[in-house]
């Protein structure tokens, strides 16, 4: 297969994409507004339906809908379908915000509202603004980058703090004892940077843990949550 490497790619029409940038922050703003309070579901595409984190993660998305939640995901197979699946079932907005890849990801077909994007940078932005809190299934890379994004917009106070849920701690430990064992002793993070994470093993525990500090947090203008 024949990659384009769209970055990489010079061409004396270079400046016409700013144009096509600027076009995505503006879609996505014009059909976002509006549906907090969301919370933003991470996590592996790979997953598969026979998987016991699919149902976990559709319980998840299932139980905050019905808390009066929207959920946001990335629009794609795996974790992302299972968390607009049980946002649909729930009757919340189920967003999708999809990307274009060289292999195509097919958007999954359980969302209400579904954008496209061709670069990640716009996406991401997206994935976070009207997020309440974030849940971070299991994944690789891509979840990953996520997850240190957020974690790196809090610590340089660019959003405000919210819940971030790592769900499975089993999943999740290896990664934690490398931040604190090689990261943390060479002073490169704060200890206090961990309280930013919660991590957990059961629908119930992330539910509500969002449930709590959201109620806890609520100020004048947002809308009041099932109880």
């Amino acid at each position: 297969m024949v990659y384009e490497y769209e970055i990489n790619e010079l061409a004396k029409e270079e400046s016409w994409r700013m144009f096509r940038i600027i076009g995505e922050f503006v879609e996505g703003f014009d059909n976002l507004t509006g549906i907090e309070p969301a919370v933003t579901i991470y996590g592996s595409a790979r997953l598969t339906v026979e998987d016991k984190l699919y149902a976990q993660a559709e319980e998840i998305a299932y139980r905050l809908g019905q808390l009066g939640f929207s959920i946001v995901t990335g629009g794609g197979p795996g974790v992302m379908e299972a968390a607009n699946k049980g946002a649909l079932r729930a009757g919340v907005q189920s967003v999708g915000l999809n990307i274009l890849l060289p292999e195509e990801q097919a958007p999954n077909t359980y969302t209400t509202k579904s954008l496209t994007f061709s670069h990640f940078f716009s996406r991401k932005v997206m994935l976070v603004k009207y997020a309440t809190a974030f849940v971070i299934m299991p994944g690789g890379l891509g979840t990953l980058d996520e997850l240190t994004e957020v974690l790196t917009l809090m610590q340089t106070h660019k959003i405000k703090p919210f819940p971030v849920v790592l769900f499975s701690s089993e999943f999740w430990q290896g990664f934690l004892d490398w931040l604190r064992n090689s990261v943390l002793s060479r002073k490169y993070v704060s200890a206090g940077e961990f309280d930013l994470l919660r991590v957990l093993d059961s629908p119930d525990e992330a539910v509500e843990t969002i449930r709590r500090w959201y109620v806890a947090h609520e100020v004048v203008g947002r809308k009041a949550l099932v109880k």
